[in-house]
């Protein structure tokens, strides 16, 4: 398929992805462990990336997942701070590999219009 060029958000109409995690007022406690597991690690780098281009990366909202390239290679990272709990990665990962838990204390997102 040949990629889907879209235009830079202009800040007025439309913005990027952390400037709209922002806007969910998400907070999470700094300390606490990562509420997105993976049912297996190696399961990002060794399956989704090469017959999928690891599309977490893109299908997630809030930018939650990145394939990060260092000198030893594509490793897979998961920021789950900007985490706003729409449970997209859980349906949507092909592999079903990651499960999505309740944070503790009842942290997240916080839409104040709503």
């Amino acid at each position: 398929f040949k990629p889907i060029d879209y235009p830079k958000p202009d800040g007025v109409i439309s913005f990027d992805r952390l400037t709209n995690v922002a806007f969910s007022f998400t907070n999470h406690e700094e300390s606490q462990p990562c509420h997105l597991k993976l049912k297996d690690p190696t399961v990002p780098i060794r399956v989704n990336l090469p017959d999928y281009a690891e599309p977490a990366q893109r299908y997630c909202p809030a930018g939650v997942y990145e394939v990060v390239e260092d000198e030893a290679g594509p490793r897979f990272q998961i920021n789950f701070q900007n985490c706003v709990h729409c449970k997209t990665c859980d349906i949507k990962d092909p592999s079903q590999n990651i499960n999505w838990t309740t944070p503790q204390g009842g942290d997240g997102p916080n839409y104040p219009n709503m």
